[in-house]
Parts: C-alpha cells; sequence; structure tokens
C-alpha cells in the first residue's frame, strides 16, 4: 500500500516516469492495472474510486496506490472518519457524531473503538513526525484527554508540512492518511516500539 496524490493523472504521469518508490526496497514502480473499485462516502456525496496498482521492478512485490482522501478498508473518506475522531475529541458520542455525520451509529462507534485503542501511539507519532519535520519545532501541548492530544498532534503534522513544503494549508486528515499510510484505523498500525 502506498498512499499518492488525489489526481490521477499525476499519479499515472508519475508511475510512467519512475517516480514513484517501493515502500519496501526503494526500488522504481511501474504500473500494473488496477485494484478493485468501490464507492466511497464523502462529506457532500459519494464517489467511485478504482485504485492503481504497480508493481517494483527490484522486488516484484504488487502495491495498491491509494490516494490519500481514503483510510484502508474504510467506506468513508478520512475527511468524514477525522471529523468524527475531533467530536469525539470534544466528547461528543458515537451516536450523536453518527447523527451529525449521517452515518449508522454503528460505524461510527467501530472507528472509535478502533482509534481509543491506540490514541497514545498515534499521539507520539505525529508528534516525532512534528520534530522530525519541523527544524524548530512548536509541539502541541497537552489538549485536556489522550483523545484531544491524540488530535492535536495530527493537526500539527497538517501544519508542520504545509510549512516545511511551501504548500500552504494541508488538509489535516490526508496528512494523517499520508503519514499513517492509509493504516489509521488498520490493524497493526502503528507498529508497537521495539517491533518492525
Amino acid at each position: 500500500m502506498l498512499t499518492v496524490e488525489i489526481d490521477p493523472v499525476a499519479v499515472e504521469e508519475r508511475l510512467g516516469a519512475g517516480r514513484l518508490a517501493c515502500p519496501g526496497c526503494s526500488g522504481v514502480l511501474a504500473g500494473w492495472g488496477s485494484a478493485r473499485g468501490r464507492q466511497v462516502r464523502g462529506t457532500d456525496a459519494a464517489m467511485w474510486i478504482v485504485p492503481r496498482r504497480a508493481r517494483c521492478t527490484g522486488c516484484r512485490a504488487t502495491h495498491v496506490l491509494l490516494p490519500v482522501v481514503l483510510l484502508v478498508r474504510r467506506a468513508d473518506t478520512a475527511a468524514v472518519i477525522g471529523a468524527g475522531l475531533t467530536a469525539k475529541a470534544t466528547g461528543a458520542g458515537h451516536r450523536l457524531i453518527a447523527a451529525l455525520l449521517g452515518r449508522p451509529a454503528e460505524t461510527v462507534r467501530g472507528w472509535l473503538r478502533r482509534f481509543a485503542g491506540r490514541v497514545e501511539a498515534v499521539r507520539a507519532v505525529f508528534t516525532r513526525w512534528c520534530r522530525d519535520l519541523a527544524a524548530d519545532p512548536v509541539l502541541p501541548g497537552p489538549a485536556g484527554s489522550a483523545w484531544a492530544d491524540a488530535i492535536a498532534a495530527v493537526l500539527a503534522v497538517a501544519a508542520v508540512v504545509g510549512a516545511r513544503f511551501s504548500i500552504g494549508e494541508v488538509p489535516v486528515w490526508q496528512a494523517a492518511s499520508a503519514v499513517s499510510g492509509a493504516r489509521l484505523l488498520a490493524p497493526g498500525w502503528p507498529v508497537p516500539a521495539g517491533q518492525s
């Protein structure tokens, strides 16, 4: 799995020019068909996504090139899920969040349960990214709860990425998808300390 920009034309251009590297061995990725298409619910409407696949010319591994607006195995965009996580950090419950987002309560409860099991690890990973990307990082201070601390770290990374690369405002949950390799809510992410 490799996160890429939203524009499929730009992804094709980078893929054709050999400017995408294998996350496993850093070899050059080449086109290798498409992954299964699926419908994803956004903030305003649903969209049909057909992610590109690529194969490494070095190790021969195949990878799905997932746009940064998505998370692995989720039927909602990262922005929708992020809005739910942010609402939880302010104290909202899963039923209220589900009503606000127009999603089933069970779906929202699933997001919150998955994130709850990794709140501290997410805070640590995103704080480390802030420190590594900024020459003189201003790290987020305590925000009042473990959830709020984790969300503050995610927000800080988006700000640091925008400043570091002089690209202005970066959509927060696209930055979160990129940093997590689209695995923000996937099993096994982040890898516990001391394991590879």
